[in-house]
């Protein structure tokens, strides 16, 4: 299976593949730097996944590093000389959080090795989180006299209680990929990489299955709940339930339903 919107393009920091029908893996490659993040990766990360959310065939992504690292960490050479005019001026690294953000579809990130710095919040970035037990997380930039510039103490702190976020983000010392589960970070904690790589891809598949539509639909609710009250949030949740009796899935899903057969969805 090839992708439609992106088989012209090449990548040098990224490997993309369909391993399932409706999946796409996108796998970062910088192996000499530990898929160390910089601005070239991210550029290249954004151009994959917007082509990617635009590709009808698919239906989740999974993104991935390798066994030793997911990423190591932000590169270092690419920001030790920078002052705040060029940082603030470029608003430098806002493309890192923005390359994911913005797409519709769901993206699980699979953890294996060391998710350091800009790594553990590129793995954050994900809707869900997948690791293996001996994965290595942590936001060390307070020992480089800095603090985490990717949503690290946002995204950290609604994942695991305020307590623990400032214990990480102040102290900068790691936490395992066990933790991770035990502490809520990660939805599956697996043994070995290759387990969560699978596991992953098989999330993945399951979600692709489902209607487009409403995927996208649950994507958006579920997001809304990190930004809106309880009361505006169900408010919210409300109208895009309304909103899903237009579409031609609805009928489908409810109407296979009755008559206790298998949907098969139109995506619209």
């Amino acid at each position: 299976m090839r992708f439609s919107s992106t088989e012209a393009t090449s990548y040098e920091f990224l490997k993309l593949s369909t391993p399932k029908e409706g999946v796409a893996l996108v796998t970062l490659h910088r192996p000499k730097a530990l898929n160390a993040l910089c601005t070239p990766l991210f550029k290249e990360l954004h151009t994959a996944l917007a082509s990617l959310d635009a590709d009808r065939s698919i239906g989740a992504i999974v993104i991935t590093g390798s066994e030793r690292a997911f990423a190591a960490g932000a590169d270092i050479k690419e920001m030790k000389d920078l002052t705040f005019s060029a940082a603030y001026s470029g608003d430098f690294i806002e493309l890192w959080s923005a390359a994911v953000a913005q797409v519709k579809k769901p993206i699980i990130t699979a953890v294996n090795g060391y998710a350091l710095g800009g790594g553990c919040e590129l793995a954050m970035m994900g809707d869900i989180l997948y690791c293996s037990a001996g994965a290595t997380f942590g936001q060390p930039e307070i020992k480089l006299g800095t603090i985490p510039g990717a949503g690290g103490s946002q995204r950290l702190t609604r994942a695991i209680g305020k307590s623990r976020a400032m214990e990480v983000i102040l102290t900068g010392e790691n936490f395992s990929g066990k933790q991770a589960g035990e502490w809520g970070l990660a939805a599956k904690v697996f043994e070995t990489p290759e387990e969560c790589v699978e596991g992953a891809l098989g999330t993945a598949e399951k979600i692709a299955r489902l209607s487009r539509v409403a995927v996208k639909a649950a994507k958006e609710v579920v997001n809304k709940s990190q930004d809106l009250g309880l009361r505006e949030g169900v408010e919210f949740e409300r109208r895009v339930f309304h909103g899903l009796f237009g579409s031609r899935d609805q009928k489908i899903g409810m109407g296979a339903f009755a008559k206790k057969e298998k949907p098969e969805w139109s995506h619209e």
